[in-house]
């Protein structure tokens, strides 16, 4: 089993689809990013939510069902041997989540001022991945933090997704990720929901993929102890997020720069 690390030597990539859609797709993104990160000797998580609660229509797609889901990421970890992360919403998603072996629980950025999903993350001993509210200064999710840490868990993350700007546009401070690192807790770049175009008259978030490579570069530079992106082979068919998803085929060559990228702010 790859164990959950944080270095100075390489950053950490937390990736996979938005959502589970189904079995044979969720374990063909995670056989080909196990691998790439593998070969590219980078630290691996496997990401992909179970449920989706935070939609803006009714009739968005949340899931296959909550045990379904799970019962894949399940096998997924025990069949490759790595560590996988998920949303939770609520504190008893949290104990379920946990039940069946996830390694890490995520906290969706609109829910990080939940003190009680917090809480309850934290208790299940966990790895716990909190990420900024688009409405939060960086130097505020300390709190969020100390909340994981008064029950008990210091395995934390932050991840810092951008901040709202008008109504349908998010940017990304850089100074943000320095910011959050003061306190001691590996900080994570969200590339992908960075570019999320919200609040669409369609009800359907937007997005600007075509920037990837361009903020994941950036976050390198910037520091970022890892990198979080969603990734489909057909962002167009996926069920959820598509619009700001990156595509499986072009994630090789977007390693190798990260890599090249990381290694030249090593030497400084």
């Amino acid at each position: 089993m790859r164990e959950i690390t944080f270095s100075a030597s390489m950053f950490t990539l937390i990736a996979g689809p938005c959502v589970i859609e189904n079995r044979d797709i969720t374990r063909a993104i995670a056989s080909e990013l196990c691998g790439l990160t593998e070969k590219y000797a980078i630290p691996f998580i496997f990401k992909a939510s179970y449920r989706k609660a935070n939609r803006s229509r009714y009739d968005s797609f949340t899931g296959i069902g909550d045990r379904e889901g799970l019962e894949i990421l399940a096998e997924i970890r025990e069949d490759l041997r790595i560590p996988v992360v998920t949303d939770v919403h609520q504190p008893e998603e949290a104990r379920l989540a946990a039940s069946y072996g996830v390694d890490m629980l995520q906290i969706p950025a609109f829910l990080c001022r939940q003190t009680d999903l917090i809480e309850a993350a934290a208790r299940t001993g966990r790895w716990v991945n909190i990420k900024k509210g688009q409405f939060l200064s960086p130097a505020a999710m300390r709190f969020a933090a100390e909340k994981a840490v008064h029950a008990g868990n210091s395995k934390i993350i932050l991840t810092e997704r951008g901040t709202q700007f008008g109504y349908s546009d998010l940017v990304v401070d850089f100074r943000g990720i320095p910011v959050m690192q003061k306190t001691g807790f590996p900080v994570v770049f969200d590339v992908t929901h960075s570019l999320q175009a919200p609040n669409q008259a369609s009800g359907v978030t937007g997005g600007h993929p075509d920037m990837i490579s361009v903020l994941a570069r950036a976050g390198v530079a910037a520091g970022a102890d890892g990198l979080f992106m969603e990734t489909h082979p057909d962002p167009a068919s996926a069920l959820s997020d598509g619009a700001n998803m990156l595509r499986l085929s072009l994630m090789e060559s977007l390693l190798k720069q990260l890599v090249a990228v990381r290694e030249a702010v090593r030497s400084f």
